[in-house]
């Protein structure tokens, strides 16, 4: 079960996606049955929906600071 929305872990605001996309990958038949990387399996399409998920978290935490420090006036 994902744990993004349950305890929030330390780390940042995109800690749970991150800690949820790591488990997917590391349990995949790409790195259990194949031996291949995790970051292999991730270029190769393997957790598409976390992957894009755990971006878009990422995005809206750099746009949230850009209109941070857009509205300070030096």
């Amino acid at each position: 079960m994902p744990k993004y929305y349950e305890d929030k872990p330390q780390g940042g605001a995109c800690a749970g996606l991150k800690e949820d996309l790591g488990a997917c990958l590391l349990q995949s038949d790409c790195v259990v049955q194949e031996g291949k990387s995790p970051r292999q399996c991730l270029k190769e399409g393997y957790c598409n929906s976390l992957k894009y998920a755990f971006f878009e978290c990422k995005r809206s935490v750099m746009e949230s600071r850009s209109v941070a420090q857009a509205g300070v006036q030096w």
